[in-house]
């Protein structure tokens, strides 16, 4: 179950970090990205950033504080924001009547779940 944890926070965490570049790239680029990234339309770039940001800070926040044993409490944690973040994603998409990329979002979303459930739960860090 440990073993099945760490590949799914690495998992999220690669996700994560693969979408921080909202951060670094141009909205007019990123809208040009194809039918999945037609989102970002939607929003400023100001909120393109900060959703980047809340990204890459997710990111570190799954792996490090385990893997460096300072708060590892901040796993299960972050895993819970990421629950909240892949909700919104794919409330968005519904919305946006995005059926078929949802499921990519539904993915995370249970992935962060998981997550988040096998930390606080069954496999926790005891520090």
């Amino acid at each position: 179950m440990n073993l099945a944890l760490w590949i799914t926070t690495g998992l999220l965490a690669f996700v994560c970090l693969v979408g921080s570049a909202k951060m670094f790239v141009p909205k007019e680029k990123l809208v040009g990205m194809g039918a999945s990234a037609q989102w970002v339309e939607d929003f400023s770039p100001g909120a393109l950033k900060a959703i980047g940001a809340v990204e890459l800070l997710a990111a570190a926040a799954l792996v490090l504080p385990a893997a460096l044993g300072i708060a590892p409490v901040l796993v299960p944690w972050a895993a819970t924001g990421l629950v909240l973040l892949f909700a919104g994603a794919a409330t968005m998409r519904l919305r946006r009547g995005e059926r078929a990329t949802v499921a990519g979002d539904l993915l995370y979303l249970a992935l962060s779940a998981f997550a988040a459930w096998g930390r606080f739960g069954p496999e926790p860090f005891t520090g």
